[in-house]
């Protein structure tokens, strides 16, 4: 079992993440992944800034309908949902600070990928557009 994160904590697990995007080109972010249920319940928040290439991975081991919120997190954010294959199948863009509004995967995904808000449309990321790290890599635990 995980120990208790403590908000505002980075995570250990670190790793690069690429955005090969259909439209031509890529994006490369160093993020933290968020695999263990307490990593992904802390997420981002109490967090007051993210520099422009990190973001955070949550890894929720299998592909499932995903649901999300903004609770104590104050960075604007654009949530990509990541099928298990690396395919971007939604993305929720400037999501509201502080909200517990429910924030919905529109599809089964496994991953999720938290990037500052308007980073996405900025840097032209789509749905369609292919996410490759090693935790996209490896397969879902049986």
């Amino acid at each position: 079992m995980s120990p208790i994160l403590s908000v505002a904590a980075e995570l250990p697990n670190r790793e690069t993440l690429t955005i090969t995007k259909a439209s031509g080109g890529a994006a490369t972010f160093t993020v933290e992944v968020a695999a263990a249920e307490d990593e992904r319940r802390v997420g981002l928040m109490d967090r007051r800034s993210m520099a422009a290439d990190r973001g955070m991975l949550f890894d929720f081991g299998e592909t499932r309908p995903v649901y999300m919120w903004m609770r104590n997190t104050y960075i604007p954010l654009d949530m990509l949902f990541i099928d298990a294959s690396g395919v971007v199948r939604h993305i929720r863009a400037e999501t509201t600070p502080l909200s517990d509004d429910i924030i919905d995967s529109h599809a089964p995904v496994r991953f999720v990928l938290e990037i500052n808000g308007g980073l996405a449309a900025k840097l032209g990321i789509a749905v369609g557009d292919t996410v490759a790290s090693p935790a996209i890599a490896k397969p879902a635990p049986p």
